[in-house]
């Protein structure tokens, strides 16, 4: 790294930054760079420097180095409460999963990949300019959560979902990857939301990313971008997901259905930091923070190839099982309530729900989860002709009569491909739900959004009157 030129002292309001670095040219380096973007700036080449300077000044910014001559910078802040809302950037020669657990024990903001680059050094500067959401904020909220129902963008006051709230406040400050699982309709975005907006990533983008709904053909320019001309139809560049969400949060939904070479592609994106665009052979740098999802069991998807063990093991630092509905049908009224209130204000209305109709939704078995609870009561706030909607309003079958796909079947040839088998699978549990793309689509395990692409690719993307 070239050393600029250093400069006067900043003003006294300018961020401390305390560089704990064994290598006196890495940390001078580091210690110049900072100074030009207006910082103070201190170096300890050893533990017991660095614990010297905590006791002479508390930092806005700690880069620490992992390995010291002195023992593991990893035990620098575990016994003192007043360093833990510091943002921490472990430095670490590479990246690894060891560095992912070990940053999330730590609960450090950000890790950079040695050498450390100007840009890198920027990001994390911009970060811990923002100020941070402190823990005992996230404790008020936690706290909150059991009377008013609410954590961020969800809505709860279940056990199960207490519990996904301890763990997102646990992991949103940290830089490590999160695997979200669970069944569709769920509300795995909505977690990764809240995720970012409790980060210091959260005013830069969230960019979700479905990775079931775009074609295997298009989904490596979508994630790296494209040069013109790289391909047919590649009429102009393209900046891809990587570097428009660079900064900020990247949530890629359904993973599982990503190639298994773009797979290795992300792979050295967590690992690198860089990537190339398509038809590029120059490499881009990218500090995104990677929240991935799925509604299959990972395990099973890396046993049946879907899934490389590698980036599996890469993503899953921390998972998050996120429930279904039906194992918080008390949150249902909760639920119903927070949608209705959204279409009342988008549509300058006051409709209610009387008991009859709330009694009715917490009887169903919302095979679609909370997705299927807010298009019921989409559909029951245009059935209501009056203020009140009632339970004649709700438009499912009653309990136990709701169309099923068990007891029936298909019979494939052996010698059938893959994605003929998945045709016809896909095409009869259709039928056998009547044309109900939500509730198929619920019992494939698949998203909405990879169902109908499916059906548009089998030439089947009329909606039939009535049906979703």
């Amino acid at each position: 790294m070239a050393v600029p030129p250093a400069r006067a002292t900043p003003s006294t309001g300018d961020p401390h930054v305390l560089i704990v670095e064994d290598e006196p040219d890495a940390a001078q380096a580091m210690a110049a760079l900072l100074r030009l973007e207006g910082c103070h700036t201190a170096i300890a080449h050893s533990l017991a420097e660095a614990r010297q300077q905590l006791m002479l000044r508390v930092p806005d910014l700690v880069l620490l180095d992992i390995m010291l001559p002195d023992g593991s910078g990893m035990t620098l802040f575990e016994d003192r409460d007043e360093f833990r809302d510091l943002h921490v950037a472990l430095m670490t020669g590479h990246a690894s999963l060891e560095t992912s657990i070990q940053a999330l024990r730590l609960g450090a903001a950000d890790y950079l990949i040695k050498p450390v680059s100007a840009r890198q050094l920027k990001a994390v500067l911009a970060r811990a300019r923002q100020p941070g959401v402190k823990r005992i904020q996230i404790s008020t909220l936690e706290a909150n959560a059991g009377v008013e129902g609410r954590f961020g963008h969800l809505r709860g006051r279940a056990p199960v979902m207490q519990k996904v709230y301890a763990q997102i406040a646990r992991v949103a400050g940290t830089a490590v990857s999160v695997l979200l699982v669970g069944e569709s309709g769920v509300g795995k975005e909505v977690v990764a939301q809240t995720i970012h907006d409790l980060s210091r990533r959260r005013n830069a983008a969230f960019l979700p990313v479905n990775c079931g709904a775009i074609s295997p053909q298009l989904i490596e320019s979508e994630l790296f971008g494209h040069e013109k001309g790289s391909f047919t139809g590649a009429s102009r560049q393209h900046r891809g997901f990587f570097e428009r969400a660079n900064g900020g949060t990247l949530f890629l939904d359904e993973i599982t259905e990503m190639p298994l070479d773009l797979q290795v592609r992300l792979l050295r994106v967590l690992e690198t930091g860089t990537f190339m665009r398509v038809g590029s052979d120059e490499l881009m740098e990218t500090d995104v923070r990677i929240l991935a999802a799925t509604n299959r069991d990972p395990a099973k998807t890396v046993a049946q190839g879907r899934l490389r063990e590698d980036l599996f093991y890469r993503l899953n630092v921390f998972q998050i099982i996120v429930p279904p509905l039906r194992e918080r049908l008390d949150d249902v009224p909760l639920l119903a309530q927070h949608f209705l209130d959204l279409l009342n204000e988008r549509e300058e209305a006051s409709k209610t729900f009387d008991a009859s109709a709330l009694a009715r939704l917490c009887t169903h078995p919302w095979r679609g989860n909370v997705r299927e609870l807010r298009n019921v009561v989409q559909r029951a706030f245009i059935m209501a002709e009056g203020q009140v909607i009632s339970a004649a309003c709700i438009p499912f079958d009653p309990p136990g009569q709701a169309p099923a796909a068990t007891g029936q079947s298909i019979t494939v040839e052996v010698g059938c491909s893959l994605q003929d088998m998945e045709r016809q699978l896909i095409l009869a549990t259709l039928e056998a739900m009547n044309g109900h793309k939500e509730r198929a689509a619920a019992i494939l395990g698949i998203s909405h959004k990879t169902l109908y692409n499916r059906l548009r690719e089998y030439g089947r993307d009329a909606v039939e009157p009535g049906k979703s």
